[in-house]
């Protein structure tokens, strides 16, 4: 813990507005909290998860499927017409009862996009008019079905669905980082507000001090009573700053308790003792961000999709057939163990097709829309590439810039303060007017105020670089490892 925070605590102990129990908390901490508490991290857990599981239900497509399907039972009690040789109709009561059974085991073949299929299937029958019964089905049974010139749904998911999984877990990885992020503007909007707060309490107290010395000053004829009544002035100012102020840091630390989902608890915040010492070379920041970031697969991604609508729209525009076979055995007995016993053979072989003859140009218009938007595409990617690598560079650049403001700012800081104090001196001796004290004044809390939000800037940029390339600099570790 630095001076200047021990300072800031000790001043605002005696507070009212820090009247309840007080919890003390670092950059770090508060950081680590929403990472792990807040909404924005709850909402980030929940999208990867819907990810994760919208990932395995693609594997799930590609594994065997077992399945038992029948009907247990199909009751029929009803008068059915039947066609006479003479054409007339005839209406008998129909008492029956159908029942069936089917285990089928299939697997689809990604590259070819073909189904092969083994199955199992009993039926029965019952005549319940002449309690007859017959059993009939086909104990084995195994085929095929072969789309010919078709768009195969199943070898581009293969390609596509694995980055559209990866870019979500880096998406999250990179949503913990804005998570970061947005609770470091918050940390230091509260901080700011909490030091305006305690600057303005002493410039109550100084302000104070100085015009009950000008009013004795005044009666012994010494200053003359506009340079009191500016005295005054000031004194009332400050006291209307302390007002403001107070109003200022509610409000951003409800911001900030809102963000961290904790409530009734009165926050103390810790001014950052040091920033982290490190160089960023921009040609490793960017290799990092290709390498890491949601963006660097989203590009590959985007391109398999508009290639995908091509091969859709060329598979759809021409000759559309497909092959189907089955081989098997198949019996039928008056009870359920003759169905098995001698089967006899059954094949089946079945050659489908579909073939445009005029249609107005519209495959064709499918065709050039889907090669149209690839260029398009292509285009569109090269543009977002360049601009990947120029928000890199800008931020590094940016946050070296920032990490050089702090060294100014807070050197400022300390001169200030220092000239401040001697100013206040040389006033009380009658050394310099109140006008060169005023602006001391003022030169002291704005440059208080410059080097917190130097610190500001400096941590927002640290954190958006992190998110940029998923890399920390100061450990000089990755923030995403991929999947084995």
């Amino acid at each position: 813990m630095n001076k200047l925070s021990i300072l800031i605590i000790c001043i605002i102990s005696s507070s009212p507005v820090y009247s309840q129990e007080r919890t003390i908390l670092t950059l770090e901490e508060v950081v680590r909290m929403a990472k792990q508490q807040s909404t924005a991290a709850i909402l980030a857990e929940t999208i990867r998860e819907n990810r994760y599981w919208q990932f395995r239900t693609y594997k799930s497509n590609y594994a065997p499927r077992l399945a038992l399907d029948g009907t247990l039972p199909d009751f029929n009690h009803s008068v059915t017409p039947v066609v006479q040789p003479d054409g007339t109709y005839s209406y008998p009561s129909v008492n029956r009862m159908n029942s069936d059974l089917t285990l089928s085991l299939s697997q689809a073949i990604a590259p070819t996009g073909t189904q092969v299929f083994l199955n199992s299937s009993i039926s029965r029958f019952d005549n319940l008019e002449t309690n007859a019964q017959v059993y009939g089905g086909n104990p084995l049974e195994i085929g095929f079905s072969q789309p010919l010139f078709q768009f195969n749904q199943l070898r581009w998911d293969r390609r596509i669905e694995p980055l559209r999984y990866e870019e979500s877990r880096r998406k999250f990885a990179e949503d913990l980082e804005s998570i970061s992020q947005t609770a470091s503007n918050l940390f230091f909007d509260l901080l700011i507000a909490q030091i305006s707060l305690d600057i303005a309490r002493k410039n109550v107290e100084s302000n104070d001090t100085i015009f009950k010395i000008a009013q004795g000053r005044y009666e012994l004829g010494k200053i003359p009573e506009n340079e009191l009544l500016q005295l005054e002035l000031n004194l009332m100012n400050s006291r209307q700053a302390v007002a403001e102020s107070e109003l200022n840091f509610e409000t951003s630390q409800l911001r900030l308790r809102s963000y961290l989902g904790i409530t009734d608890e009165n926050l103390v915040l810790i001014v950052p003792a040091t920033v982290p010492e490190f160089a960023v070379d921009e040609q490793v920041a960017l290799q990092q961000a290709r390498n890491n970031r949601q963006e660097a697969v989203a590009f590959d991604r985007r391109k398999l999709e508009a290639e995908r609508d091509v091969s859709r729209a060329v598979g759809e525009s021409g000759l559309d057939a497909s092959l189907f076979g089955v081989f098997g055995l198949s019996n039928q007995a008056t009870d359920f163990p003759g169905v098995y016993n001698n089967p006899g053979d059954q094949q089946r072989v079945r050659l489908g097709f579909f073939i445009p003859i005029v249609d107005w140009g519209r495959q064709k218009s499918r065709k050039k829309t889907a090669e149209a938007n690839l260029k398009l595409v292509d285009f569109t990617v090269q543009q977002d590439e360049q601009n990947f690598d120029q928000e890199v560079l800008t931020q590094v650049r940016t946050f070296k810039m920032l990490k050089d403001q702090i060294v100014i700012t807070q050197k400022a800081d300390e001169i200030s303060l220092r000239r401040y104090d001697i100013s206040k001196n040389r006033y009380l001796i009658g050394k310099i007017s109140i006008t060169d004290l005023s602006l001391a004044l003022t030169e002291k809390d704005n440059a208080k105020r410059t080097y917190i939000t130097s610190l500001r800037n400096f941590w927002g940029a640290y954190y958006n670089l992190r998110r940029l390339t998923l890399h920390d600099f100061a450990t000089n570790q990755i923030l995403y490892l991929p999947e084995d």
